[in-house]
């Protein structure tokens, strides 16, 4: 009970009529709380419910799985972070792509940020296996057909001098291993997948397997950006 007592105990004191919600004495075990509004008093203290919301910013390396727990023993993301709160990953990069990775316990947030209707910008930095086809890049930006669908079109930038080996690709999508299977729809094997930025946020600072909190700044414009449903960028 909030942290108070055991069960048990807890059932003891309302039994006792020592537990006081928004003002009234509970006398039914099981007592349905909303932990946003309702006051509990216990012997005429008052404990707060609500859970702390915390956001997370997380520069991933390799070999960690995006994900809250792993049934083959694995490491995830969550062994990087020591936040006291029960935090998740806002959607997935595989094992072996790095980059920006937002945890939080928000929700509502994470489930507006992951929705397709929001159109998230993800950037990615992909390294190839040999140089990109002039034709290729054309449709990746036009749109490939995949096993599940036709992916939106994209914005692929070149980097120069890279023999055409390296691109910069901007989506808004979150397909499974989407911009690897793109690039391999084409015959080409992705070396290094990196995510560069994602909802304006970006790991610059940040060395491969660190993290930091999110500035109030920061929320407050990914906030935005699911109600406007407009991209912007985020300077921390």
């Amino acid at each position: 009970m909030v942290g108070v007592a055991s069960r048990r105990a807890a059932e003891t004191m309302i039994a006792n009529g020592e537990v006081v919600l928004n003002g009234a004495v509970v006398t039914e075990l099981g007592t349905k709380v909303n932990p946003q509004n309702d006051v509990v008093k216990v012997n005429g203290q008052t404990y707060s419910l609500a859970q702390k919301l915390v956001y997370i910013l997380l520069n991933k390396p390799k070999d960690f799985i995006t994900t809250a727990s792993d049934e083959k023993g694995r490491r995830t993301v969550l062994d990087l972070v020591n936040a006291k709160e029960r935090i998740y990953p806002v959607g997935r990069l595989d094992r072996q792509t790095t980059g920006v990775l937002l945890l939080t316990n928000d929700g509502m947030l994470a489930n507006k940020l992951m929705h397709p209707s929001s159109e998230v910008i993800k950037t990615y930095h992909v390294s190839i296996d040999k140089g990109l086809d002039t034709v290729h890049a054309e449709k990746l930006a036009n749109g490939v057909y995949l096993e599940d669908g036709k992916t939106a079109p994209a914005e692929l930038e070149i980097i120069p001098g890279t023999k055409s080996r390296e691109v910069v690709i901007h989506i808004h999508e979150g397909k499974n291993r989407q911009v690897r299977r793109m690039f391999e729809s084409f015959g080409y094997e992705v070396d290094r997948l990196h995510r560069v930025e994602y909802a304006g946020l970006n790991v610059q600072g940040l060395q491969r397997g660190m993290w930091r909190y999110l500035t109030d700044r920061e929320v407050k414009s990914l906030k935005k950006l699911v109600a406007s449903g407009s991209e912007i960028s985020i300077k921390p």
